[in-house]
């Protein structure tokens, strides 16, 4: 029986893969525990939670029941004193709201960042709304401020946050609030672009150490989105979405291979901040990326767990071997006195050098989505060829193929073993003078037979 498009409209929503995966950790729920409430293997569970494949059928349903958050109980009616006076339970920290209160968190206004200010808000999904960076810490943030009670327990649909919001303004009393005009494909990545791609470029330089490699992923990357626009433009994070992306492009071990980025290039004349780019270099790719997204970028310790493709325990081992590497050749890192002194002093120092640094600036917005235009046309057009090559040498082989079969003639061989061909042989005198001798006698009788004695 074949799936009809009813049945898939009518398969219950399921959040970003990063969603999953924050849901289920917050629900203290293991890859195991779901892959044997589901009937699946844990392979499985991570495959979805890194968004290679989908659930379908019973499996997404039991999988997004087992990810709903717990439902927020409605308020009680003003005239029921004891329901009034009874505590509301606090429904469960979504990502999209901001910590009130973070401990060993310096101040966003304070802490310098490696990525780039925060741009206008835009409506979604045409227009990605700008990451959340928010301080590093050395352990896994506090819980975030719990959303009002009138906030839905799932997930929104793409394109319905603006109204959502503009309805909850409206019966909270704080006036509606008016709907920004949508933007086109075009000009909502220019947007994201403008934001993200500067600061991009200054993240992948210290994570390799070379300009024009940087450069070249932070492209690459954006290029890819434009690509994939549709899928870039309804994500959750977009910046990070491009962000993975041009990190991945510029670990390749294949860059080796290339002259232009066969070594780094030269560091830094100050002594500190040579020492912080010669350790940071020193570290393997792994480490130096899970100690770039959680002290640089300020991403937490799922966030960073996830983007890395590693479990939370990982991620935390990770970080800790990074940030007592640096440690041993930093004095400053090492006198620190906990390890949120550590953090905060790591995101000051991998700003400062980031900023510090001439990194080339970015092709334009528009560049980038040309050059990406033309090499899908490119692409395109060279494997039309390709079919269409293999299609005419299939037809040219069909039409000179024989129709039947011929056996091949076999190749002449040497014969061996029949005699040399002979005749008579030569006659001696005295068979010459016996051959005369009976030629001139007559042979009349037995005489001839009987030998003539004398």
């Amino acid at each position: 029986m074949t799936r009809s498009t009813t049945d898939e409209a009518a398969a219950p929503p399921l959040p970003s893969p990063k969603e999953r995966r924050r849901l289920r950790e917050a629900k203290s729920l293991s890859e195991e525990q779901v892959a044997e409430a589901v009937g699946v293997t844990r392979a499985t569970v991570r495959s979805w939670e890194t968004g290679r494949t989908s659930p379908r059928g019973r499996k997404r349903a039991l999988y997004a029941k087992l990810l709903a958050p717990d439902p927020t109980p409605a308020p009680a009616p003003a005239s029921a004193s004891a329901s009034a006076s009874a505590p509301e339970p606090k429904p469960r920290p979504t990502r999209a709201s901001a910590p009130a209160t973070t401990p060993q968190a310096p101040a966003p206004e304070t802490a310098p960042s490696l990525a780039a200010p925060a741009p206008d808000p835009v409506p979604a999904p045409t227009a990605p709304a700008a990451p959340a960076t928010s301080p590093a810490q050395s352990t896994p943030p506090a819980p975030a401020a719990p959303p009002p009670p009138s906030e839905p327990a799932s997930r929104p649909e793409p394109g319905t946050e603006g109204k959502a919001e503009a309805k909850a303004g409206a019966e909270s009393g704080a006036g509606a609030v008016p709907e920004a005009p949508r933007l086109s494909p075009e000009e909502a990545f220019d947007a994201l672009y403008a934001h993200a791609a500067p600061g991009l470029v200054r993240q992948t330089y210290l994570l390799t150490g070379r300009r024009r490699l940087a450069r070249e992923s932070v492209e690459r990357a954006f290029q890819l989105a434009w690509h994939r626009w549709p899928e870039v433009a309804v994500d959750r994070d977009p910046a990070g979405w491009v962000r993975a992306a041009a990190y991945e492009y510029a670990m390749s071990p294949w860059h080796r291979l290339r002259r232009a980025h066969r070594h780094p290039d030269a560091p830094p004349t100050e002594p500190a901040r040579r020492a912080l780019f010669e350790a940071l270099l020193d570290l393997p790719p792994a480490y130096r990326r899970t100690l770039l997204l959680y002290d640089g970028v300020g991403l937490d310790l799922p966030e960073t767990a996830a983007e890395t493709e590693a479990s939370t325990p990982a991620a935390a081992g990770r970080l800790e071997v990074a940030r007592a590497a640096l440690a041993e050749r930093l004095p400053e890192l090492a006198a620190a006195d906990s390890p949120a002194e550590q953090s905060e002093l790591l995101h000051d120092r991998l700003g400062g050098l980031a900023r510090a640094e001439h990194v080339p600036a970015p092709a334009p917005a528009r560049k980038v989505r040309t050059g990406s235009e033309d090499k899908a046309r490119l692409w395109t057009r060279a494997a039309i060829a390709f079919a269409a090559l293999l299609i005419g040498a299939t037809a040219l082989t069909l039409h000179t193929a024989p129709t039947h079969y011929e056996p091949p003639i076999a190749p002449p061989e040497r014969v061996g073993g029949v005699p040399p061909r002979g005749g008579p042989q030569k006659l001696t005198a005295q068979d010459l003078k016996l051959q005369k001798s009976l030629n001139e006698q007559l042979a009349h009788g037995p005489e001839r037979l009987v030998p003539e004695l004398r």
